[in-house]
């Protein structure tokens, strides 16, 4: 198993990108982090995942949101 595997996705499957600020409203992500988070090394995934929890702090959120994949199970 890779770095890039054991990082996990923060998409929570809200998929909706907020035209004001052009962050996804599921998981904070803009469109460019979004497009990347495939084909990133590690480093670059704890990167996002940081600007997400800064973002998520900013707006007054401090847990993420319950993932829809999870309330499928």
């Amino acid at each position: 198993m890779n770095e890039q595997q054991t990082i996990e996705s923060p998409c929570i499957s809200i998929c909706e990108l907020d035209a004001e600020s052009g962050l996804c409203t599921g998981c904070l992500r803009t469109r460019e982090e979004i497009a990347i988070w495939g084909r990133a090394d590690a480093a670059t995934r704890l990167e996002i995942l940081d600007k997400l929890r800064d973002r998520r702090a900013e707006s007054g959120g401090g847990r993420r949101r319950e993932t829809k994949r999870r309330q499928k199970r």
